[in-house]
């Protein structure tokens, strides 16, 4: 329940910063929100918060990883979407777990006890979250982004610290990378495999078997390697030691 409580705040953190929700006026006590109107910006990003957990966490990766994965066992559709989907779902869960727990002790604990406004609220969680993804995301890719972006070079001398950087840049910069890195790693992932194939075809052709597929054949001695090998296991460990 507070895993989730935090993805719908964090939601509203991006929402916010970007414009996307307007800017209310209404308010009560110290630049605190209306409950009322809390209670309809929570409903908005009830809709949004499967994106948002896409774009800010690490479930592109794990997700494209495990997907191509079937495509190098020559099985497509096994395992078939729904695990693929909650495993990268629980993995990210658990990869995301130390921001989460520092999203729950540095803002959300405060913010529940009241001892923090709205706006301070806000800039704890989009902190955190802009640490996370900073470190994930490629300097070349950033830099590309603020590029486009036509960030001027009097507003990048006063960058000083990445939390400054816009979420409009961040971002984006953030997915590129992830799926930059999960190419990586479904590369060396598909070497073994390929040789797998590259072996068993030229055999059934020196053979003068031309009539099998030489993926029908060579699908059980995959099996057979990524079983004897701890396949998943090492796959799930590289994933993991990949944000450490």
């Amino acid at each position: 329940m507070k895993i989730l409580i935090l993805i719908l705040l964090i939601a509203e953190i991006v929402l916010a910063q970007e414009g996307i929700i307007p800017p209310v006026e209404i308010r009560i006590g110290e630049g605190n929100l209306d409950t009322s109107i809390r209670l309809l910006i929570l409903l908005t990003i009830l809709a949004l918060a499967p994106s948002i957990l896409i774009m800010t966490t690490s479930f592109v990766r794990i997700v494209v990883i495990l997907s191509i994965l079937r495509q190098a066992l020559g099985i497509p559709q096994v395992p078939p979407n729904q695990v693929i989907i909650s495993l990268a779902l629980f993995l990210t869960f658990f990869i995301m777990k130390p921001v989460f727990d520092d999203i729950s002790q540095n803002a959300l604990g405060p913010y529940i006890r009241e001892e923090i406004t709205d706006r301070e609220f806000f800039d704890r969680v989009s902190a955190t979250m802009k640490d996370f993804m900073v470190k994930q995301t490629r300097k070349k890719t950033m830099e590309m982004f603020l590029e486009v972006a036509q960030i001027s070079k009097e507003e990048l001398e006063n960058i000083k610290d990445p939390r400054d950087l816009p979420l409009s840049v961040i971002i984006p910069a953030f997915m590129v990378s992830e799926l930059t890195t999960a190419f990586e790693i479904v590369f060396l992932i598909y070497i073994p495999f390929l040789i797998v194939d590259i072996v068993v075809a030229s055999i059934l052709i020196s053979m003068g078997i031309i009539m099998i597929p030489p993926q029908i054949i060579s699908l059980p001695f995959k099996l057979m390697l990524f079983v004897l090998a701890n396949g998943w296991e090492l796959v799930i460990l590289s994933i993991v030691r990949s944000y450490q």
